[in-house]
């Protein structure tokens, strides 16, 4: 399978602070992979690094988006390409209805259907996703409850469809009902061939949306892959005895 995404020893400061400590992932062509890890491992700084976001200086290593360096693109010109963040905490932005920025953001991508009809388009997905028609209007996430927020963001990135999208703790401060909307609407994404890299904290989305391989970051570095039974480990042991074995194991293996 082809590689969509290749992150080569990354390693990222925030000012004179290091956060990623060589960081190694390859994601294929649709598939799904998750990252967990603690509070403060680094997995919101990789998804901030992928995007070139200004405050997150990389300092070594290369980050390769179909076969195409993009370690020093800027955001627009990696969204250009097909990869979009989730953000964990989306923004308002006074004046920018979500219509007018999805219709902006779509002639970008390059979208070329009459604006008419992808105005209905824009409804019919609000609709489905239980978001209030009056929602397409108002200033983006101005008045918007945390939950709504994070099914804006699920709805821009279903109209733009992406290659790659990266979620950056989308399943955070949404109640059951919510949960199990946004799931389906990242499942319809990789059932249209985009493949996903899900930042999270809990199981609880992963049994929505069963990634192809769970990675465990930890001082900021993937110090642990596996399929879908290790998201489950982490659920019962947690991150403390899940490193606290590893490393039993390694000092084992050095004796």
């Amino acid at each position: 399978m082809a590689k969509q995404l290749q992150i080569q020893n990354l390693h990222v400061r925030i000012g004179k602070k290091p956060i990623l400590n060589g960081v190694d992932l390859n994601i294929g062509e649709g598939e799904t992979h998750a990252i967990m890890g603690p509070n403060g491992s680094g997995k919101s700084t990789l998804a901030q690094a992928l995007f070139s976001h200004p405050s997150y200086e990389k300092t070594e290593g290369k980050i390769l988006f179909s076969g195409q360096d993009i370690t020093k693109e800027s955001p627009d010109a990696i969204a250009k390409l097909g990869m979009l963040l989730a953000f964990q905490y989306p923004q308002s932005i006074s004046g920018v209805s979500v219509t007018n920025l999805l219709k902006l953001a779509s002639v970008a991508v390059g979208y070329k259907k009459p604006l008419a009809e992808f105005s209905q388009i824009v409804q019919t997905q609000a609709e489905q996703m239980r978001l209030p028609e009056e929602f397409l209007t108002r200033s983006l996430n101005e008045g918007f409850s945390g939950g709504e927020k994070k099914k804006a963001e699920i709805l821009q990135l279903s109209i733009l469809n992406p290659k790659l999208a990266v979620l950056d703790e989308t399943d955070s401060g949404l109640d059951v009902d919510a949960l199990a909307i946004v799931a389906a609407e990242i499942n319809t994404l990789r059932a249209s061939g985009a493949s996903i890299l899900l930042i999270t904290h809990y199981q609880r989305i992963l049994q929505y949306v069963k990634p192809d391989f769970v990675h465990v970051m930890y001082k900021g570095k993937i110090v642990k892959s596996g399929g879908p039974d290790l998201a489950q480990q982490i659920e019962q042991v947690g991150y403390g005895n899940l490193m606290d074995s590893r490393s039993k194991i390694k000092n084992q293996s050095v004796k």
